[in-house]
């Protein structure tokens, strides 16, 4: 963090910068600039400078099945999320519809996914805001409990994945038409106990995070997810949005587009031209009634009232999804019958597939296009970051008149503790960046 100038409550008025070098307790390296003149806040800037990595550059010539493995390399954190947009993209193309066994494999597996990366985010990176503390390990200190029953959590979804993807990191068994190898039912069934504690671990999370003292913030959202007919949405559906708009993925890039901002190597989208939230408040706002009635029945039992409007609330979401996943998770288990083989039949064919599916911090969209023999020939990736960037920084434009009689030190802080509500990928985001070259 630096300090362009301190600024106490007698000079609000005149010009003032905000400068954050480093925004900490996030998933790759941005920075925020915020400009004050007259006591009015004049331009924010979410700055992404992670080295674009060009992985839809990559990605073209290569074979569609090396696809999966690639774009896993994209995130440590939601490596699933790439794998599936990918998978149901390249199936899309090949006329496969994976169902059944197979289908709840993938679903457990997005479980799995969806635990771990919500337990780091509640106890690791956003708890330490409520209970004022500068890092997770300075939190283990006073409450080593409750970062133990975070650490479990999240090691229970890294065991799911693990199963089911070779590692919990980075899997290796995801293929087009299913997996190379699926698990027989006694091995699902040896992670049953650990998820049996980990469901009651979530119901505490969920009434310890409504303990938590929020600030009083609601902005008026429009909140993106994807709504599907009778499940709570993890790799299938409609993309709805809370103004009503309801469309296939297919749809997608007639109302989504991506740009580039001068400050930023990481690209922006926007709906209809405007900021939009994509994530767990979104999910849980447009799709509470698909909960089933165990995790119904916590809310009730904590108050919660949805919607929830509040970014700082996010947390709360996170947890609520995790108690969901864990739920999911161990009805898959109950109900599984390992399928005659691991994977479909592919026959390979020219075309162009999209697809869209529910990373942890929000919808992640993928278009392929294939040709005869199976080389990708065009890849588009969207990233849920590179989706809330503006949101994000409509938030704490928002946001900042209340911070204007603080130090720049302090009014530092409260901008990481909102932009940390967005558990921003920053890494994932900076896939992209458009070169001109101006010659004379």
């Amino acid at each position: 963090m630096t300090e362009e100038r301190r600024t106490g409550p007698e000079e609000v008025k005149q010009a003032r910068t905000i400068a954050i070098g480093t925004i900490a307790r996030v998933e790759g390296e941005g920075a925020l600039r915020v400009t004050v003149k007259d006591g009015a806040v004049r331009d924010v800037e979410l700055r992404i400078f992670e080295p674009p990595r060009f992985f839809e550059a990559f990605l073209v010539g290569r074979h569609y099945s090396e696809v999966p493995d690639i774009v896993a390399r994209i995130c440590g954190i939601c490596p699933v999320a790439y794998q599936m947009s990918a998978v149901h993209a390249i199936e899309q193309i090949f006329g496969l519809r994976v169902e059944g066994a197979l289908r709840d494999l993938r679903r457990l597996l997005y479980c799995g996914e969806w635990i771990e990366s919500h337990a780091l985010h509640v106890y690791m990176l956003q708890a330490p805001d409520f209970l004022g503390y500068d890092s997770g390990i300075a939190m283990a200190k006073d409450h080593p409990a409750l970062v133990t029953r975070g650490l479990r959590l999240k090691k229970a979804g890294n065991a799911i994945m693990t199963l089911l993807g070779g590692r919990s990191v980075h899997p290796v068994s995801v293929k087009v038409g299913g997996f190379s190898r699926v698990p027989g039912r006694r091995e699902l069934e040896g992670l049953t106990a650990e998820l049996l504690w980990a469901r009651d671990a979530a119901v505490d999370t969920i009434r310890w995070a409504a303990t938590f003292e929020y600030p009083d913030f609601t902005p008026d959202y429009t909140y993106v997810a994807l709504r599907h007919h009778d499940e709570y949405p993890f790799n299938e559906g409609s993309l709805e949005t809370s103004n009503g708009l309801s469309i296939s993925v297919e749809e997608f890039e007639q109302h989504f587009t991506e740009r580039q901002v001068p400050y930023s190597t990481a690209l922006q989208c926007t709906f209809q031209g405007m900021p939009y939230l994509v994530g767990p408040l979104a999910r849980v706002n447009l799709n509470h009634d698909r909960l089933p009635s165990p995790v119904k029945q916590v809310l009730a039992d904590t108050g919660v009232q949805l919607p929830l409007r509040n970014p700082f609330h996010g947390i709360i979401a996170r947890s609520v999804e995790m108690l969901y996943a864990l739920e999911e998770s161990l009805r898959l288990i109950q109900r599984y019958a390992p399928p005659p083989a691991p994977a479909l039949a592919v026959t390979v064919r020219s075309g162009t597939g999209t697809a869209c599916t529910e990373a942890p911090r929000g919808i992640l969209y993928h278009r392929y296009r294939v040709d005869d023999e199976g080389i990708v020939r065009e890849a588009k990736i969207v990233p849920p970051t590179s989706q809330n960037q503006g949101r994000i920084e409509q938030d704490l434009r928002q946001f900042m008149p209340r911070l204007l009689n603080l130090s720049n030190e302090a009014a530092s802080l409260a901008c990481e503790r909102v932009i940390r509500c967005y558990d921003p990928c920053i890494s994932c985001a900076t896939h992209f960046l458009r070169l001109e070259i101006e010659r004379e």
